[in-house]
C-alpha cells in the first residue's frame, strides 16, 4: 500500500495535518468579506515570498488560496461584458488619462480610431494596454 492509500483511508491523519495548517494560514475557505480580506492578505505575503518560483514549496498553498478567492469573486462580483473600446475608455477615465497619455501603447491616432470603433485592438496593443492597466489582455480583444 502506498502513502496515498494510507492517508485516504485514515481521515484522522488528514485532520491531524489539516488543523495546524488551518491555524497557520488563518483562512482555508472564503465565504465572507472577512475571509476574503484575510485570504488576499495571505496571498500577498505568499507572493512576496514565492515570487516567480513555481517550484517553491509554498506554491501549492498559494494556488489553493487563489482558487478559494477566485471562487468567491466569481460568485460575488460579476463583471459585465463590455466591448474593448468601452473597456479602454473606462480605464482611461478611471486613471485620468487622455489618448496622448497612452503613447507607450500605441500612437494617439490609433487610440483615437480604437475609441471611435473604427479600428480593432491588435494583440500587441492589447498586451501593452494590459500591462499598462494591470489587467488581462483578453479585455481588449
Amino acid at each position: 500500500m502506498n502513502n496515498t492509500d494510507t492517508t485516504t483511508s485514515r481521515p484522522q491523519a488528514i485532520l491531524q495535518a489539516w488543523m495546524p495548517f488551518k491555524q497557520a494560514i488563518g483562512v482555508t475557505s472564503v465565504h465572507t468579506e472577512e475571509d476574503y480580506t484575510r485570504a488576499t492578505a495571505t496571498i500577498d505575503v505568499l507572493l512576496d515570498e514565492i515570487g516567480d518560483d513555481e517550484d517553491h514549496p509554498l506554491a501549492d498553498v498559494l494556488d489553493y488560496l487563489a482558487d478559494q478567492v477566485k471562487a468567491y469573486e466569481d460568485e460575488r462580483f460579476s463583471v459585465p461584458k463590455a466591448e474593448p473600446p468601452d473597456v479602454l475608455r473606462f480605464l482611461m477615465e478611471e486613471h485620468g488619462l487622455h489618448q496622448e497619455d497612452l503613447s507607450d501603447c500605441a500612437p494617439q491616432s490609433r487610440i483615437s480610431e480604437i475609441l471611435a470603433g473604427k479600428r480593432s485592438i491588435s494583440k500587441e496593443t492589447a498586451k501593452r494596454l494590459a500591462q499598462r492597466f494591470n489587467v488581462h489582455a483578453d479585455l481588449f480583444l
